[in-house]
């Protein structure tokens, strides 16, 4: 067979092999317990996806991505199943949506999928506190409806199997006043009902109980210890309950708040006030803020951080300078502003470092994650190629997006391709990212050879020697490797070809 047309039967056959890649956004949502046992099916994804079943193992189809641990699919059946443990509280903290993003791979043609699954809670925590007791000094002259802060039960399980009740020891002196806000902001008082007489009961044993919403509930305790002391008549009053404020993330240390005010009725150092924050829990969250024991401002102490915690409650004690100290509290609510001070994040998951100059319109290059970290606009991203090259970004999934051939390729025009890619938010000022992906373009065998001069005059001379050359002439091919070599042959006027 003429080599010519044996290079031409090879480029057909890598065409006929050249498969363009192709990526599936879908709206499948699957729901699954968390513990979960090896083996528990999760859904049909063949059925899901339209997928012949058949065809499964020989498209090699398999679960992909960073989640690929907790997922196998059977390419029997096509059956989702869970693979290894899924601790929700691990993956979503107190998040009360959870779900993994999943990928599923097909090849034949190559079809990328995804889809989530939603991690359902269940109650495997019992509410706990984070200290085992705590010491109450109370006067015995304390007036029926003072209150006392106690700490508060945390419970990482969310919705129902969360927290829901506080409730405290049969008692004749105390009741309970449970505060709730959602789940993440119920606290309990304790208020005083019956007034205490230290003579007769100079020490009071409580037990408070969280109680959390499973059937049958989990449940943490707080043993209560209640000091009676003598004396000191009036306590500390704040103008307000409760205080609201709000600071941008960036406001630097030493910033000022608010001012909080409490005013005491008594005379000398049973009148005099010093403020201070109750943190019975070891917040690190209030620990970014500091008060002025005398005055009551509240000033930035540093590290606050919109991202990590958009508000911070704060529960501010004015406690007088008696020999047996009365004190009362109020909550300060401080909202942590979102600034643009996160630029979006460029990641390229996945990237073909060589495509064929004639690969057609669409076809994928590579994956690309974009991730901003900011709130509102803040985290609004615009992304973008600068310069002009023949291939375009697409919006996928959320915020993945593809890479892929806008124009025609030609490598003999051009080799190698940079493309910059430029991501944007949408704050003000805008912080932005610049990731360069580098693009080969491989040869397709598009170029025939071509000599210098289409018609050749040759002379020769007689009586020449057999074998002896005559003329020599050269044949240019602008493709590369074996698509570039050239052999020659002449064809004679009765059409006999002779190399």
């Amino acid at each position: 067979m003429h080599k010519g047309n044996v290079f031409r039967h090879w480029i057909y056959f890598l065409i006929h092999l050249f498969h363009i890649w192709s990526i599936a956004a879908t709206q499948i949502v699957y729901s699954v317990t968390e513990e979960s046992s090896p083996g528990t099916t999760v859904g049909n994804l063949a059925k899901d996806l339209h997928l012949d079943v058949q065809e499964l193992e020989s498209r090699g189809f398999q679960i992909s991505g960073p989640n690929k641990k907790y997922f196998e699919v059977n390419v029997k059946t096509g059956i989702l199943t869970v693979t290894d443990r899924i601790d929700r509280e691990e993956l979503c903290s107190r998040n009360v949506k959870c779900s993994l993003e999943v990928e599923a791979i097909v090849n034949s043609p190559l079809n990328l999928y995804r889809f989530d699954v939603k991690i359902l809670d269940i109650n495997d925590n019992a509410p706990t506190f984070r200290i085992p007791g705590i010491v109450l000094n109370v006067s015995e002259s304390a007036f029926p409806g003072e209150r006392f802060t106690l700490p508060n039960a945390f419970d990482v399980d969310v919705g129902g199997y969360s927290l829901k009740n506080y409730k405290l020891s049969p008692n004749e002196h105390f009741t309970l006043d449970v505060q709730n806000g959602g789940e993440q902001t119920m606290s309990a008082e304790m208020v005083l009902q019956k007034a205490l007489d230290r003579e007769k009961q100079p020490v009071i044993k409580l037990t408070l109980t969280a109680v959390d919403g499973g059937k049958p509930p989990k449940s943490g305790t707080l043993h209560i210890t209640v000091n009676v002391q003598d004396v000191n008549d009036n306590i500390p009053v704040f103008d307000k309950s409760l205080y609201k404020v709000a600071v941008p993330e960036n406001a630097p240390r030493g910033t000022s708040l608010i001012s909080v005010h409490a005013r005491d009725l008594d005379e000398g150092l049973n009148g005099e006030i010093i403020y201070s924050f109750i943190n019975h829990d070891n917040d690190d969250n209030v620990d970014k803020f500091v008060i002025n024991p005398t005055t009551g401002e509240i000033t930035v102490n540093g590290g606050i951080d919109h991202e990590k915690n958009n508000a911070v409650e704060i529960r501010v004690q004015a406690k007088d300078k008696g020999s047996s100290p009365r004190a009362s509290h109020c909550k300060v609510l401080v909202e942590i502003t979102d600034v643009n001070d996160n630029p979006p994040e460029i990641s390229v998951t996945s990237l073909v470092n060589v495509v064929k100059e004639d690969a057609p319109l669409d076809t994928m290059v590579g994956l690309i994650t974009i991730k901003d970290d900011d709130a509102d606009k803040n985290g609004v991203v615009d992304v973008k190629i600068v310069d002009s090259v023949p291939f375009k970004i697409k919006n996928t999934y959320k915020n993945h997006y593809s890479l892929v051939v806008d124009a025609a390729l030609d490598r003999e025009r051009a080799s190698a391709y940079n493309v910059t890619i430029v991501a944007s938010d949408q704050g003000t000022p805008s912080l932005s990212s610049t990731s360069v992906i580098t693009v080969h373009v491989s040869d397709v065998n598009d170029n025939a050879p071509s000599f210098k001069e289409p018609v050749l005059n040759i002379f020769v001379k007689e009586n020449s020697l057999v074998g002896a050359p005559i003329y020599t002439m050269t044949a240019d091919d602008p493709d590369v490797d074996e698509n570039a070599k050239v052999t020659y042959s002449v064809v004679s006027n009765n059409n006999k070809i002779m190399q």
